[in-house]
């Protein structure tokens, strides 16, 4: 009996997390020091599906969320959080003039608006994120490591990003060396 609970236990923990390391795939990222600051870019690559196109030419608001931190790995201990960002980018379809109104917004405050014709302008404001400042590299310390981890949503929760799953959650390394 107890051999047959363990074989069950661990075929539901192959299962369940399965899905958290497809997600993890999906979602690129690419943290950069340039200018004396960390800039990230940021691609969620199966995000724009059939239901988001449909929610989207229906004319429903469509907001991804990133939610963005850069930690400091702390051997032993809790890890340091040095930044946080969130940033929203929006579409807002008008079916009478086919017409997209982009929106970003970083910390709630408005980076950048356009408005567009151009699906593929669309699809790509709301899954990439280029060069993002997070923090000046002078809070960092040297020759220590650090990750940036980043958590994706998108609204309206009817669809999910990749089929599956509500948000997608993923984190790139890198050694800060000045």
């Amino acid at each position: 009996m107890t051999r047959r609970t363990l074989a069950l236990a661990a075929l539901l923990a192959l299962t369940s997390t399965a899905p958290a390391m497809r997600a993890a795939e999906t979602l690129r990222i690419v943290p950069i020091t340039s200018n004396d600051t960390v800039v990230v870019t940021i691609e969620l690559a199966d995000a724009y599906s059939d239901e988001l196109r449909q929610a989207i030419s229906s004319g429903l608001r469509t907001t991804f969320t990133y939610d963005i931190e850069l930690r400091m790995v702390v051997p032993t201990w809790v890890d340091r959080t040095v930044a946080t960002a969130t940033v929203n980018t929006s579409d807002q379809y008008d079916n009478l003039t086919r017409r997209h109104t982009l929106q970003r917004l970083v910390d709630g405050r408005v980076q950048e608006s356009i408005v567009t014709e151009d699906d593929a302008v669309a699809r790509q404001w709301l899954t990439t994120l280029s060069r993002l400042p997070l923090v000046d590299t002078a809070k960092l310390d040297p020759n220590r490591d650090y990750y940036v981890r980043i958590s994706a949503r998108a609204r309206p929760h009817g669809g999910s990003l990749i089929g599956w799953a509500s948000a997608v959650v993923g984190q790139a390394k890198f050694t800060f060396i000045p």
